[in-house]
């Protein structure tokens, strides 16, 4: 089985960095709140939590399709794993307070 680009890209990076994945996850997740946040101030800082949330799901429907070509299964605990290590620190420094009902 061949492997997707996708996945290709994301090895390529472990690789290069020398860091786990579950350490990317984080800081990917943390660069991106950060990037929106510093460098769009005008939005809420709940914008940026959202967009993090939305590139982590959007990256692990990626790896879904990846699992099911090879597994034949959705690997979905590794993927909440995923999307939790991804969202986990946005979410703590978003302020409750900032969200309007």
């Amino acid at each position: 089985m061949d492997t997707s680009l996708f996945q290709t890209i994301k090895l390529i990076i472990v690789s290069a960095t020398g860091l786990s994945k579950d350490a990317l996850h984080i800081y990917v997740g943390m660069a991106i709140y950060l990037g929106l946040v510093v460098f769009i101030r005008r939005y809420p800082f709940y914008i940026g939590w959202a967009v993090v949330l939305g590139l982590a799901c959007a990256g692990e429907w990626l790896d879904a399709g990846d699992d099911i070509a090879t597994f034949g299964y959705w690997r979905w605990e590794a993927s909440m794993h995923d999307v939790s290590n991804t969202s986990f620190w946005p979410t703590v420094f978003t302020p409750g307070w900032m969200v309007k009902a």
